[in-house]
């Protein structure tokens, strides 16, 4: 399996990005954009030198693996036709609509002996993996995802569409079970929450503020972590680290000392890409896995049943 063989199903906005990374990699072949819009699919292809296609049916048996960007509800049905075809798949976030449709794709790709990464792309932004090994027992976590309002997306609330970037994250750097959440969800654009707040307690202690708004003026992705003897401050758009220490002080009082880290260009998306063609190449656990998927759902659908109930 020297060079495989990708496709791209949807050929919107972060369709053609997609497709743009497999057709500009060496060691695969971006065989083809499959769109129910085959117009939108030939204008993609055409540019990138590949076949279009309404039905990505069409090109079972030319593909190794697949990039599943299509609306929310479409995930389930799609990727367990590829999964049971024998395709690899990489399925944007969320995962499905629901936990219940996420489980039947977890456990169809372990039964076919697929692969199956969730696109969950914050864990390869350059500013989290810096910060990593730096994150040791987060006390208090506090994040803001803000954006203005765009159609994309809007198949489902805010807290699967936006905010269950952080509640990954805050899932891969707690190792602590939920303890206990308040959750708050305002509808302005569409009917479910286009605003929500929540605040997450763990049993070891630990707190987290999530807040996450898709009706804002300006785009915003930060997190803020408090540990003992540290601050960090990770810009998640800008791509940058501030880190603040605790040193001894000459008056009996500690000291603090700053560092800035600014990380330049990075693609957390080729990086995404180049992660899913690995497992696929070597059958390797994914970096992110249905299972991560699934969990973060799962966290999503807990905290919008607190809203409900409010």
């Amino acid at each position: 399996m020297s060079t495989l063989r990708a496709a791209v199903v949807g050929a919107g906005y972060l369709g053609t990005f997609h497709a743009e990374k497999y057709a500009a990699l060496e060691d695969c072949e971006l065989v083809g954009v499959a769109d129910v819009d085959l117009g939108r699919a030939r204008s993609l292809a055409e540019r990138l030198g590949c076949r279009a296609v309404a039905d990505v049916r069409e090109l079972v048996g030319e593909i190794d693996c697949a990039s599943v960007v299509v609306p929310t509800t479409y995930h389930e049905r799609i990727a367990s036709e590829l999964l049971r075809a024998g395709i690899d798949c990489l399925v944007e976030k969320p995962l499905a609509t629901d936990t219940g449709q996420a489980r039947a794709l977890v456990d169809l790709a372990r039964e076919e002996g697929r692969i199956l990464q969730v696109g969950h792309l914050e864990r390869f932004n350059p500013a989290l993996t810096r910060l990593a090994r730096e994150i040791t027992a987060p006390r208090f976590i506090e994040c803001h995802r803000l954006a203005p309002f765009t159609e994309r997306g809007a198949d489902v609330d805010v807290v699967r569409d936006l905010m269950i970037h952080d509640l990954d994250l805050i899932r891969l750097l707690v190792p602590h079970d939920i303890r206990s959440l308040e959750a708050v969800g305002v509808p302005v654009v569409t009917a479910e929450p286009d605003i929500a707040n929540v605040r997450l307690r763990f049993e070891g202690g630990g707190i987290a503020n999530v807040t996450a708004s898709r009706v804002s003026l300006k785009r915003e992705r930060k997190l803020r972590l408090f540990q003992t003897d540290t601050y960090l401050t990770i810009d998640l758009g800008e791509r940058s680290v501030k880190i603040a220490r605790r040193t001894p002080g000459t008056t009996g009082l500690a000291g603090v000392t700053w560092e800035q880290i600014d990380l330049g260009e990075a693609d957390a998306l080729d990086a995404e890409i180049r992660a899913f063609l690995a497992s696929v190449r070597t059958r390797a656990r994914p970096a992110v896995t249905g299972e991560d998927g699934l969990a973060a759902l799962e966290l999503c659908e807990r905290i919008l049943s607190v809203m409900e109930s409010e």
